[in-house]
């Protein structure tokens, strides 16, 4: 081969590197970098602190302040920084929407939509499996200023029969919480845009990476940050990402109520998703491998996880999900709620607490029954959910072995 240089009017035959389609975990690596400064540039950016953001003239700060509404400009804190401006980027990529705003927790997140796109004598729909402080917040708060949270079944059968002239916005969480519905989120899609209605998600479990909902006709998909995509149990935050038709309310609506998110939050959640790919796969292998073991556990009664043929929605979660995560929870064939208490105060090596999605194992005692209205669990056995962290999965294994060994006791 020669190595003269090509003609000018010689194509080149490889692509320029940024013109290529880079996947999803080199872009959570090359995302939301520092700028170039001579004589070279960091390889993050920097924590940039600010309140009040200087102008060189009144000229140069009145033309910000007309073009802020439609426009990312840095003009006062509580409007963003360029430290939260580069998660905002990797988030919206990573997501595949048009843009990203960021809020101070996950719940902060979902307030924040409901609040925006619903108003006094609208109706939302929401599914039977959502996070419940979600639940809490619909059934409280919703009702206050005149909006109708109805629920439906998690899985969507009956929600085309919900629909209604009054239904403004569908509210779903797939795979659900605690034990993991899935529902068939193009159908859903279609349902309701055919209403006139727009569909928001719950990414949380997803992260953008093992499911995206905007690709499958969510006008909005909503993420706690301060799950994997921190990554660390140290940091909380809440990510918005719309397509480019639902984003103005939004940004309007964000920009009236001031919300901000700290620049060293910012930062913490940045850093953490460049390990999201490594460190998913990594809770996918371990999570797999106990819900293996789990399966074959005389004690075990079910295994709740989406990847598990057995599973239902299992077709739907191997068509629309690219993989799962460290999420794992079982039913007790015991019916007393004291065996699932000792079974998780005797781990070693699992935490028990709130949240999950850091690197770490944690256990906790999940009452499913309060947490669902359109479905029966009240003749369930206990229910305990597992997050499945880094450590190796034989000693998360040898620990849950004595632990049952001595909840049945």
């Amino acid at each position: 081969m020669s190595n003269a240089p090509l003609d000018a009017n010689t194509p080149d035959p490889l692509p320029a590197p940024a013109a290529r389609r880079l996947r999803e975990a080199t872009r959570l690596v090359k995302g939301g970098t520092s700028p170039q400064f001579e004589g070279g540039r960091a390889v993050n950016p920097a924590v940039v602190r600010a309140s009040t953001v200087l102008f060189d003239s009144m000229g140069a700060m009145d033309d910000a302040r007309r073009r802020r509404g439609t426009e990312r400009l840095f003009t006062y804190g509580a409007r963003g920084n360029p430290t939260g401006y580069a998660l905002e980027d990797v988030v919206a990529a990573l997501e595949g929407g048009y843009r990203t705003r960021l809020f101070p927790t996950g719940l902060a997140a979902i307030s924040m939509v409901f609040m925006t796109y619903l108003k006094p004598g609208d109706q939302v729909l929401i599914a039977d499996c959502v996070y419940q402080p979600v639940r809490h917040f619909a059934s409280t708060f919703m009702r206050q200023f005149g909006i109708e949270p109805v629920f439906f079944k998690a899985d969507g059968i009956d929600l085309e029969g919900k629909l209604t002239p009054a239904t403004k916005m569908v509210y779903v969480e797939c795979p659900g919480s605690l034990v993991y519905e899935l529902c068939d989120l193009p159908r859903v899609a279609e349902m309701a845009h055919a209403r006139g209605a727009m569909l928001v998600a719950d990414n949380t479990w997803g992260s953008g990476l093992q499911y995206r909902p905007l690709a499958l006709g969510a006008d909005v998909s909503v993420m706690a940050a301060t799950k994997y995509l921190s990554g660390h149990s140290d940091v909380m935050m809440g990510t918005v990402t719309t397509t480019r038709e639902a984003w103005q309310p939004l940004a309007t609506m964000s920009d009236a109520q001031g919300t901000a998110v700290s620049p060293d939050d910012a930062y913490l959640v940045l850093r953490g998703t460049r390990t999201l790919a490594a460190r998913l796969a990594v809770h996918e292998r371990h999570a797999l491998k106990v819900v293996d073991w789990l399966s074959a556990h005389d004690a075990v009664a079910r295994v709740f996880c989406p990847a598990l043929p057995t599973h239902p929605g299992h077709a739907l979660w191997q068509r629309d999900c690219r993989g799962t995560n460290g999420l794992v929870s079982f039913e007790f064939r015991s019916a007393s709620a004291e065996v699932a208490t000792r079974f998780v105060d005797a781990l070693t090596l699992f935490g028990i607490g709130a949240s999950w999605g850091g690197f770490e194992s944690l256990a906790t005692v999940s009452k499913v029954a309060g947490t669902r209205t359109q479905t029966d669990w009240s003749g369930a056995g206990p229910i305990v959910r597992l997050h499945i962290g880094l450590e190796d999965p034989d000693d998360l294994i040898e620990d849950m072995a004595q632990a049952f060994m001595r909840a049945m006791l």
